[in-house]
């Protein structure tokens, strides 16, 4: 029994049927595939960590990422855009001068680029906001972004042709423990036998551990992001920067999203506070120039592929 039909929950059980021969394997989402976390982000795909333990993991994730829609014959609409990581201060600088070269060490591709590199690459962005002038940035070549949601649609699709019960709109409810073991889940649909149980339901992970009997050590803060209307296209890579607490980027479609803040207590509401929308906008519009998103301006230098 898998609990939590997110990109986590049905990518196990892809893997289960597919490399281990175990198709006796039910998933359980209370509402819809893909639904919670996994299409409630900003669709960013990276490696630019600071530990070699960090680059060299996320280094195989992005390899995996890049052959999905071949493996699944399903279009996770994967694009390598890249990602630019702002920095304000001298502290910054040198961080980003030792990421770029971890991630040099082991196989990455990510540099230190200037300020005419970075107005290059990013025409419509503002060099100069208020209090905070941008130094340099961290150019990430392998950067990307992908539909998560999709992924997920393509874990299910392949677990389902392998054998394995995917079931929406199931609610688990309780847990049946007996003996120190689970023997069974309680759903809004009924109560199902098992004799072994994933949980892979993100941010609740400490709810439903309660129901088990145990404490996790997971307090559940949500990172909120928001997406605009469509608009004009503007933006090729993902912007981000530490200091104004924000990250930007604008999507195939046009729809502008906006991340980066959390808020100060536990939340399980999956819409942003207004507080939230206000912050990000702000630093949005502050690292923006004027009228951005409805010019004819360039989208910029690309140096993906720059040797």
């Amino acid at each position: 029994m898998i609990i939590g039909g997110g990109g986590h929950g049905l990518a196990i059980a892809y893997y289960l049927a597919k490399y281990h021969n175990i198709t006796k394997v039910a998933v359980l989402e209370k509402a819809y595939l893909g639904g919670g976390n996994t299409a409630r982000n900003t669709a960013v795909i990276r490696s630019n960590y600071l530990t070699s333990e960090g680059v060299r993991f996320y280094s195989e994730s992005v390899k995996l990422f890049q052959n999905l829609s071949n493996e699944f014959d399903f279009n996770i609409m994967y694009s390598e855009r890249g990602q630019l990581t702002l920095a304000h201060t001298d502290a910054t600088v040198r961080a980003f001068r030792q990421r770029a070269e971890v991630n040099k060490h082991f196989g990455g591709h990510t540099e230190m680029i200037d300020r005419q590199q970075i107005q290059e690459l990013v025409p419509t962005l503002n060099l100069d906001p208020g209090h905070l002038p941008v130094l340099a940035g961290l150019w990430h070549r392998d950067g990307a972004t992908a539909r998560h949601d999709a992924v997920a649609w393509g874990y299910a699709k392949e677990a389902a042709k392998r054998g394995v019960e995917i079931h929406q709109l199931t609610d688990v409810q309780d847990l049946i423990i007996e003996g120190g073991q689970i023997t069974g889940v309680k759903t809004n649909r009924g109560t199902v036998q098992c004799g072994c149980a994933v949980q892979a339901v993100a941010g609740y992970s400490s709810v439903l551990a309660q129901k088990a009997g145990f404490r996790l050590p997971i307090v559940s803060y949500p990172l909120q992001a928001m997406v605009t209307q469509p608009v004009k296209p503007f933006l090729d890579p993902l912007v981000s920067s530490s200091a104004l607490h924000c990250y930007v980027q604008q999507t195939s479609r046009g729809e502008v999203v906006f991340g980066g803040g959390s808020d100060p207590y536990p939340l399980y509401n999956t819409r942003s506070t207004l507080e939230m929308k206000e912050s990000l906008i702000a630093s949005g519009i502050e690292i923006s120039l004027p009228g951005q998103g409805q010019t004819d301006a360039p989208m910029g230098r690309d140096y993906r592929h720059d040797p």
